[in-house]
């Protein structure tokens, strides 16, 4: 595992041995919090080279590399990975069903991921306009993580309102 991802490791390690009551108490009582920004890379085809020379895929992969430098010199990098094109896909009751893909188009496939510890949306989006992939077709995708999940907050913030 790429030591750029073990402070994300760690972040679920500490979550281990979490009480059940006092984790439901706390996603009742608690609304989610912004916790990170996830930046999400897609579109893998520019690994084709789109008509450009290995001079010029040489340049940009200098660019990328430097961007993310800066972004771990700045301290705003938390966690960055690529990720290989194959994936299982998992659903139905009990997992029941899985699927090996990929089965999007490569220019949807999600390529890696940066997780940005920044203080508001618009900085982590501002961050993502300055990603030198998209001159290579690659798209950004930016969200929010949370302290919790908000589909939890909400689903038991309606039961206790109906059960009150």
């Amino acid at each position: 595992m790429s030591s750029r991802a073990i402070p994300v490791r760690r972040c679920f390690e500490s979550q281990r041995n979490f009480h059940y009551p006092k984790l439901m108490s706390t996603l009742l009582n608690t609304p989610p919090q912004a916790t990170g920004y996830l930046l999400l890379f897609r579109g893998s085809d520019w690994a084709e080279g789109n008509g450009m020379s290995e001079d010029e895929i040489n340049q940009a992969i200098e660019r990328v590399n430097a961007w993310f430098e800066g972004l771990s010199t700045s301290g705003k990098l938390l966690a960055a990975q690529p990720l290989f094109d194959e994936s299982v896909f998992i659903s139905g009751k009990g997992g029941g069903s899985v699927t090996d893909g990929p089965f999007v188009e490569a220019k949807e496939a999600v390529g890696g991921y940066v997780l940005l510890s920044v203080s508001s949306l618009e900085e982590a989006v501002a961050i993502a306009k300055t990603n030198p992939m998209h001159d290579l077709g690659v798209t950004t995708e930016v969200r929010t993580t949370a302290s919790s999940c908000p589909h939890v907050y909400r689903f038991l913030s309606r039961f206790a309102t109906a059960a009150a």
